[in-house]
């Protein structure tokens, strides 16, 4: 039986997380890697999400690596196509497509504790490599709630980012099913189209301006020209950012102001009392991410849209019925309701070394060292793993700072030498979770009031980042070899004795 090939290193995912990892293993003069994706271009979220209105929430100069500044942004906020170009941009400029493995989508991953290695098994073909890089990040898997009725429906039915660009919505009757962040940017850019527009609300957001802008020439040659002026607009809105933190992590009690003038943004286009009534939260500003839209407001308010402020519950043939009786006809269905976040499915593929898979581990909720190693699963690592996300900066921030880690992960095995595995100690697992856990308990996400998908199903809440970026970066400087247990090949073992 012919050897499998092997790696050294196995990125999985390409969009952000997979393709800052590649470019940082060259960096690092490892070029012995292999990026592994699903589909057959990069982008990751920002190639699926390809929906009408589609943009990022994070200004443009922020968004973008700090390696691979980008003097060219068109807008201050950037829209799906430009931010998927870049990172095409990226791929190019730092010569990874040799590296990449298109439809390649990894099916297993398992542990060999006698090689000290990981057997994966993917759809054009199989591999092992010595350390894996999960890269396939928390918005990768969509979800759609299980709806009585939805398997007869006659119509069309597909979800945000699945979006079904050979049906025309012109005229037709569509139900809108959620609000969060990819709703409130596909209901304004498809309701002048269609006939009627139902929006199917169980919560209401809180909606800030989105100060949006085209960069003009100037600007855009200015940074070109001195790139020391585009890291200097980059390390503002980083600066203020990291100033906002605290009020979500120790006085989410001074949101109280930002509530006010989210308010004030609501009555300026809505003036109906029954509608504003509808959609005003009722908890504080912050528990939720805040969502930034300036056409939001005003398609709402439009006589073609009818606002249901209660979950789709039932499907009748053509008919959808919300939870509090209400009903409408329609002819599509479009779920903006989010992803299998805290149930990552790639953790369903991870087979450790006790032979139980990542899924199995975290039955209890998601809990890594540092963002990175779970304990029982040596030699893997994952970037945007539990509690590294944001929820008021760009995640590229932590990216980096997770590949700063993984950087340093590597060359404690090459300074180890020899067939060597790190697996993180569940002491150190533990301890690092319950320092976050601890400082979550007064964070606005744990005190505000909502159920938000930041959340588990017990509850607790394994997704965000209890604190500021730098201090995550600090936290992620270098590995402690005093976190993880030293594993060597039985062969290595065994010769160390004899010695």
């Amino acid at each position: 039986m012919a050897e499998r090939e092997h790696v050294r290193v196995a990125v999985i995912g390409s969009g952000f997380g997979g393709l800052g990892a590649a470019v940082r293993l060259r960096r690092e003069g490892v070029t012995d890697f292999v990026v592994l994706e699903r589909a057959g271009s990069v982008g990751g979220t920002w190639r699926d999400n390809s929906y009408p209105g589609c943009a990022c929430d994070v200004p443009s100069h922020l968004y973008s690596f700090s390696f691979a500044p980008h003097p060219d942004w068109p807008r201050t906020f950037s829209g799906q196509e430009h931010i998927r170009a870049y990172l095409e941009h990226v791929t190019d400029v730092f010569h990874l497509r040799p590296h990449i493995r298109f439809d390649s989508e990894v099916k297993l991953m398992t542990w060999d504790g006698e090689k000290l290695r990981w057997d994966i098994e993917t759809s054009s073909g199989s591999l092992s490599a010595d350390v894996i890089v999960s890269a396939t990040g928390p918005l990768s898997d969509p979800k759609i709630p299980e709806i009585p009725g939805l398997d007869t429906f006659p119509g069309k039915v597909f979800h945000s980012a699945r979006w079904d660009h050979e049906y025309d919505l012109r005229g037709k009757r569509v139900a809108m099913v959620g609000t969060g962040a990819s709703a409130i940017q596909i209901v304004p850019a498809i309701q002048p189209e269609v006939g009627r527009l139902t929006l199917f609300q169980r919560t209401p957001p809180w909606v800030m301006p989105r100060v949006d802008r085209a960069i003009s020439g100037a600007e855009r040659a200015l940074h070109r020209a001195l790139p020391f002026t585009a890291q200097a607009r980059r390390g503002l809105l980083w600066g203020i950012r990291e100033l906002q933190v605290q009020a979500f992590t120790k006085h989410p009690n001074e949101l109280g102001f930002v509530e006010q003038l989210a308010k004030r943004n609501m009555a300026r286009a809505i003036k109906d009392p029954a509608l504003r009534a509808k959609l005003t939260p009722d908890y504080r500003i912050g528990c939720k991410r805040i969502l930034l839209s300036s056409t939001y407001y005003p398609a709402l308010a439009r006589p073609n849209v009818d606002v249901v402020a209660s979950g789709l519950s039932e499907i009748r043939g053509s008919t959808v019925v919300a939870a509090d009786g209400s009903e409408a006809e329609v002819d599509a269905i479009i779920f903006g309701t989010g992803f299998h976040v805290t149930d990552m499915p790639i953790a369903e593929r991870v087979v450790g070394a006790e032979g139980k898979t990542l899924a199995e581990a975290w039955k209890g909720g998601m809990e890594s060292l540092r963002g990175a190693s779970a304990a029982g699963f040596p030699n893997w690592m994952t970037i945007i793993g539990p509690n590294t996300g944001l929820g008021n900066s760009s995640m590229i921030l932590m990216i980096e700072s997770q590949l700063n880690y993984m950087a340093d992960f590597l060359r404690q095995l090459d300074v180890l030498g020899g067939r060597a595995a790190l697996d993180a100690r569940p002491s150190a697992v533990a301890a690092w979770n319950h320092r976050v856990q601890e400082r979550m308990k007064r964070t606005v996400w744990n005190t505000g009031g909502c159920t938000s998908w930041y959340l588990d199903p017990s509850g607790r809440n394994t997704t965000i980042w209890p604190g500021t970026t730098t201090e995550f970066r600090r936290a992620t400087r270098q590995v402690d070899l005093a976190e993880y247990e030293l594993l060597r090949a039985p062969a290595e073992q065994k010769a160390e004795v004899d010695a």
